[in-house]
């Protein structure tokens, strides 16, 4: 109906109205059909459908082999699409799911979504309907039948080779069982410090009070302890002595807990008469006839009664009480003494706390670098403490583009950026264009250079006589006691080249040392041009192969067989 509008609308005109119609009427009408044509023409932009569809490059694999699965979307632009993941297509196995790739088709956009399919088992296989979400719309692609088969071995050909004895093949890496026992000993210990650290805090707590005010909570704990009432009286006047001893110790400075009975009253008696300590005769006898009904109860199983017991605990607060009044002021030079020996008793036991913390730290330090050295040798240290550039751009997000013309679409964990290269005049001569990208220089671990060239029409190319050259380019960038290896290279889109590939020793720009490095160099003639892609990084690196090769592998060329 639309295209029978659009191909009559001009024969419409005024004319085929009557005349009565007035001139207002007239132009309300002509806006009428303007408007008209233009929803006609507005109308089938809106109406075209999505178109799904699915297609594989191949339909026959060999076991292991892999193929392109390829779902394209044409839909408008602001439309959301969702593609399948995951286990949707069984029985083939998803190896990569490559980005998407958009393009723009008219008004629209072509969506085109890759996923590399493998299996391992021979058989005829369905890939089944794959389901494409558009706004929330659910479109199926079509079911496809792949076919894998066997490699045919031909045994009349084939030379026999003796079994070879069996190999044992490096697992992965595990923790070894004695880092776990280390850890269990590190853990005890430290349960065992903290109780005893704990146990510690808790007596110098009681040190740090004052004497006077420790001497009384000592006497105050041994009224709870119930020793009398359990008859344990022996450890009743230990406490008891051991309670006035140190408070004696402490603020009259004697030597009061080694000394025995007799040795400690004659101390206090001559300091009474050089007027040191102002005790009175009462209290000193008081002093002594405990002290030694306390050696009695310690060494001779001398047994007092309770009521004696407890006599005595109140005489040994008396004499305390009247040993701190009969003790003379500090002078200020005293108590400045004083302070100085706290402060340098402090800083010695900070000094020791600091030194204990270093010594553990240090050991542990130790015991980890002797782990991971004895597991993943002195590199695995290495990384760890200084990182490795190399792992971080092997695990780091990788980038697909395409580069040069004809197209290469090479993946790599940074963008190449454009470059130039020196060509000798004669070969500009033959050259329609040249193009050149680089990631990285000689210095660094890694060197990637991607070249283009295409040639005018009717100049013949040698490909064998291009790889020769490579040589001659090595050597000119300073390549010295060079190993070269060549072999045919095929991608897996079917583009043949030639793989050099080998070791090296350059001169590093920096730090002017001659350094090992291995090389990878494809070489191309597609399309009537010339392409080269090199990859050089440093020979022990095991990260920077891995990169040097997944980037080789990863090299295509758009539309080869176009």
């Amino acid at each position: 109906m639309a295209n029978f509008l659009r191909n009559n609308i001009s024969f419409l005109n005024l004319s085929m109205f009557p005349s009565g119609i007035s001139m207002r009427k007239g132009r309300t009408f002509s806006t009428t059909l303007l408007i008209l044509f233009l929803l006609l023409n507005v109308i089938p932009s809106f109406s075209q459908e999505p178109r799904v569809s699915a297609s594989v490059d191949t339909t026959s694999i060999l076991i292991g082999d892999q193929l392109i699965y390829k779902i394209t979307v044409e839909t408008n632009p602001d439309n959301l699409v969702v593609f399948p993941e995951g286990e949707s297509f069984n029985p083939m196995e998803v190896v990569e799911s490559l980005t998407a790739d958009t393009n723009r088709v008219e008004n629209r956009f072509r969506l085109i979504k890759e996923y590399s399919l493998t299996q391992f088992d021979s058989g005829s296989y369905v890939i089944p309907r794959q389901q494409v979400l558009i706004n929330e719309t659910a479109f199926f692609t079509d079911s496809l039948r792949i076919e894998v088969v066997d490699v045919v071995v031909d045994t009349t050909k084939q030379k026999m080779y003796a079994i070879k004895p069996a190999m044992e093949v490096p697992s992965g890496f595990s923790i070894p069982a004695w880092v776990w026992w280390f850890l269990g000993i590190i853990l005890l210990g430290a349960v065992l410090y903290f109780l005893l650290n704990r146990r510690k805090k808790i007596r110098e707590a009681r040190k740090q009070l004052p004497p006077y005010e420790r001497a009384l909570f000592e006497l105050q704990q041994l009224d709870q302890s119930h020793l009398l009432e359990n008859r344990q009286t022996k450890e009743y006047y230990s406490k008891l002595t051991e309670a006035v001893r140190r408070y004696i110790e402490d603020e009259v400075h004697l030597r009061a807990m080694e000394s025995t009975t007799s040795e400690l009253i004659h101390d206090l008696e001559l300091k009474m008469e050089r007027g040191e300590l102002n005790l009175s005769r009462q209290t000193i006898d008081e002093l002594k006839i405990i002290l030694q009904r306390a050696d009695l109860a310690k060494f001779a199983n001398s047994r007092p009664d309770i009521i004696t017991a407890i006599g005595d605990r109140s005489k040994i607060e008396h004499v305390i009480n009247d040993t701190k009044a009969a003790i003379p002021e500090p002078t200020e030079e005293e108590l400045l003494k004083d302070e100085e020996y706290r402060r340098v008793r402090l800083k010695r036991k900070n000094q020791r706390k600091i030194a204990l913390a270093v010594g553990v730290g240090l050991l542990i330090i130790s015991l980890g670098a002797t782990a991971i050295i004895t597991t993943q040798g002195f590199s695995g240290l290495r990384n760890i403490v200084f990182g490795n550039p190399s792992k971080e751009l092997l695990q780091g997000e990788w980038i697909s583009s395409d580069y040069g013309d004809p197209a290469v679409n090479i993946t790599t964990p940074r963008v190449l950026k454009r470059g130039e290269i020196d060509l000798p005049q004669e070969a500009r001569a033959m050259l329609v264009g040249s193009e050149t990208f680089i990631d990285g220089d000689l210095a660094e671990n890694l060197y990637v250079v991607l070249s283009t060239v295409r040639f005018q029409e009717g100049v013949k190319f040698d490909l064998d006589a291009a790889v020769e050259g490579v040589y001659a380019n090595l050597e000119q960038k300073g390549a010295k006691n060079m190993i070269v290896k060549d072999e045919e290279f095929t991608t897996l889109e079917g583009a043949k080249g030639i793989k050099v590939f080998g070791t090296l020793e350059l001169e590093n720009p920096k730090s002017k040392k001659m350094e090992n490095k291995e090389y990878l160099i494809l070489n191309f003639a597609e399309k009537g041009g010339f392409q080269q892609i090199t990859v050089i990084f440093e020979a022990e690196d095991e990260y920077a192969e891995e990169i040097a090769g997944r980037i080789i592998n990863s090299v295509e060329f758009e539309n080869i067989n176009n």
